[in-house]
């Protein structure tokens, strides 16, 4: 078991707590929408490519749709189920790899969804997992800044993002970090650097 497991694990026990209808930090989404990506992510990758390609964006909607129209636990069950053997991602080390961000950050899309969150403790495992994936896609974030990105622990271990003039950090835990990249407002992290250059890098847009 790896951390996407266990993230997955987590979101579906939390998807039983509260509910189809609970808010989530993904626009436009509540709870029911979430897991129905997540399903449609896992079972129809026919029909995924909308989740990056706008020309197929309407096919998707209607497959996740079709998913989000189950009754609530019989979708929760297919989140929780995961992908079937077929799938590559039933393959452990392919599911870690492509799994293991990606249910971190829809599991606190759930948790921050509301009023009265807080940042989960450290877990060492986890915690590897969100920085391997924040210097991959932070990278990718980043590219178009006018200014250089650091991406900076607390203890001070640094991952520079993007080189240019005026240098920003952006400071915080691995997992705060990686929400931040992937454009979530709800990230504990804190920025360092030329108030005009923290400005630029603070306007950017980081979604996937």
């Amino acid at each position: 078991m790896g951390v996407a497991d266990d993230e997955r694990r987590a979101l579906c026990d939390l998807f039983e707590q509260v509910g189809p209808d609970a808010p989530t930090l993904c626009e436009g989404w509540q709870t029911r929408d979430l897991a129905a990506h997540l399903v449609l992510r896992d079972r129809r990758p026919d029909a995924a490519g909308g989740i990056m390609i706008s020309a197929l964006a309407a096919r998707t909607q209607r497959v996740q749709d079709s998913y989000a129209a189950k009754p609530w636990e019989e979708l929760v069950t297919l989140v929780r189920t995961g992908p079937p053997r077929w799938s590559p991602l039933a393959i452990p080390a392919l599911n870690e790899l492509a799994n293991g961000a990606e249910y971190f950050i829809h599991h606190e899309d759930v948790r921050r969804g509301g009023e009265g969150w807080e940042p989960r403790p450290a877990d060492a495992r986890r915690d590897a997992m969100a920085w391997r994936a924040v210097g991959l896609t932070g990278r990718m974030s980043y590219k178009r800044s006018t200014v250089g990105v650091v991406l900076r622990r607390p203890d001070g271990t640094q991952a520079q993002l993007h080189q240019g003039p005026s240098t920003v950090a952006i400071v915080g835990e691995p997992g705060e970090l990686l929400l931040h990249v992937f454009g979530r407002k709800a990230a504990r992290v804190t920025f360092e650097g030329d108030q005009a250059a923290i400005g630029v890098v603070q306007g950017l847009e980081r979604s996937f």
